[in-house]
């Protein structure tokens, strides 16, 4: 089993006698059916905003943000608003552009976060639980994603070779899955520091983990911004950070301090930041390189939230836009609203729906900050979640609340719950217990029913709604391949391997 609080796997063996797909483990085939699907959409006449080129690139994640979740929140953001709520419309939802991605992994039906990252920000779909690897590696297996042919750069490596600037952004560890797709190549998305990487028997000198390849390896020594949780897994175990955690490192090292120290020998600007007092101050004078690291963990959820000392998603958003901007030509950003998937896994649907609209408040920045003439930002989620909508409530009924009607048993039943999780009530010799009974009914860490008992609520299958605006937009039309994300961001950008806008001939 995983270690990873919120996605524990017991399956780690990819299912080689799959013979039929053995094409899907090379890097090349995710690669050409991408560059096909280009070529279909411009000869079926896709074109997009303004200039052919995109000067910059931001793609916004909201992890586990289903179809579902983008209703039922923009449902409550319209009811916190004194509407009735359906009405309403988060930020990114008037985007000119709007298609659907498939996000199975090659060895799963439904995915995780570290397959879908490999995908959307590498252009390579790959195996459950791997990063930046191609099919080859099975999860776990070390010595598989050692050899470098395994690799697969991410847009943000591209962005770096055509000389733009690049950065992260998320409210996760910045080691975790979905950040990592970003820079990482490791067969075990739970390696986030070298501990991990001894406790499931390997050398971190073979396979280095991910906080160590952020630091030490490119392409992210070179990101301008990175800005999350996550700062166990820079520190050693012997170490307290300045708000009390311990660190989880055994080998000694402090990659905060390491990171300093690598740009203190490159000569350039830089500034490690781990409060919302230092980030808001910063950016009257932005240093050339920016880590901030706001939580021992993941970032607090919004709702609970320490104002003082923890950032918002469209502060730190601002931050970096900000930051990356002043290179002339361009940049990539990537945007992670990673809270959103860890309420839905504990069944605390009034987190979930409130990480949603802090995502929308963090794309409405942007969208502020950059002119749709020569940015492109795509909005999307790595993968659903199995929380439904139902019932026949009435307009304007309270999106966390019952339904109008009842069971069959006389019971109420919420608009929202879910297929498994934590919130599986047993049945009493009465038939279904009635959760509106329950003493936190309606606190934001109140538990939503699900239909099967599980510690923690799975992932669902569907596809995701991937949202574009700005230059080469209606590339995003249409149902795809995750795969193909990347891919149609470098031909609007200009960068990286394949077809490009700016070429006449993209055939």
């Amino acid at each position: 089993m995983w270690s990873d609080e919120y996605h524990k796997v017991h399956r780690n063996t990819l299912r080689h006698d799959l013979q039929s797909n053995a094409r899907e483990w090379t890097s090349d085939y995710w690669k050409q059916k991408a560059n096909i699907a280009i070529k279909d959409r411009l000869q079926s006449g896709c074109s997009g905003h303004g200039a052919k080129r995109a000067r910059n690139v931001v793609l916004f994640l909201g992890d586990g943000m289903s179809v579902p979740t983008l209703a039922a929140a923009r449902t409550l953001l319209g009811q916190r608003d004194h509407r009735t709520g359906e009405e309403a419309q988060l930020s990114f939802e008037n985007f000119p552009t709007v298609g659907l991605a498939k996000t199975y992994c090659v060895d799963a039906q439904i995915a995780d976060s570290a397959c879908t990252a490999t995908a959307y920000l590498c252009g390579v779909k790959t195996n459950l639980g791997t990063i930046g690897v191609n099919a080859a590696v099975p999860r776990g297996d070390c010595p598989a994603s050692a050899d470098s042919a395994t690799h697969v750069e991410s847009i943000g490596a591209w962005a770096l070779a055509d000389g733009r600037d690049a950065g992260i952004v998320t409210t996760t560890r910045v080691t975790h899955a979905s950040p990592a797709g970003a820079y990482a190549h490791v067969a075990n998305r739970d390696w986030e520091s070298d501990v991990d990487v001894l406790n499931d028997s390997h050398d971190p000198q073979t396979c280095p983990d991910i906080a160590y390849q952020l630091v030490h390896s490119y392409p992210g020594n070179e990101f301008k911004v990175i800005l999350g949780g996550g700062r166990r897994e820079f520190i050693p175990n012997d170490t307290i950070d300045e708000e009390g955690s311990a660190g989880k490192r055994v080998d000694g090292r402090n990659l905060i301090e390491e990171w300093q120290m690598d740009k203190i020998s490159k000569n350039v600007s830089y500034q490690y930041l781990w409060n919302r007092e230092q980030l808001l101050n910063v950016n009257e004078n932005l240093p050339e390189y920016l880590l901030g690291l706001f939580e021992g963990s993941h970032m607090q959820y919004h709702l609970e939230a320490d104002a003082r000392t923890e950032p918002t998603l469209a502060e730190l958003t601002e931050t970096a836009i900000r930051s990356l901007s002043r290179n002339d030509k361009g940049f990539f950003l990537f945007v992670e609203g990673g809270r959103i998937d860890h309420a839905h896994h504990d069944n605390k649907v009034a987190k979930a729906l409130d990480e949603t609209i802090e995502l929308s408040k963090a794309v409405s920045r942007a969208t502020e900050l950059l002119s749709e003439e020569d940015s492109l930002i795509v909005v999307t989620s790595d993968h659903a979640h199995v929380m439904s909508f139902s019932g026949y409530t009435h307009r304007g009924g309270d999106i966390l609340g019952p339904s109008d009607e009842v069971g069959d048993d006389g019971i109420p039943y919420m608009t929202l719950s879910y297929a498994n999780g934590p919130g599986y009530r047993p049945h009493t010799p009465e038939g279904r217990f009635d959760v509106m009974k329950d003493e936190n009914y309606g606190d934001v860490n109140w538990v939503s029913p699900a239909g099967v008992p599980l510690q923690q609520e799975t992932h669902g299958g569907d596809d995701v709604a991937v949202f574009a605006r700005g230059p080469q937009h209606a590339l995003f039309a249409g149902l795809y391949e995750q795969s193909h994300i990347p891919r149609f961001l470098a031909y609007a950008a200009c960068i990286g391997p394949g077809p490009h806008a700016c070429q006449h001939d993209t055939a």
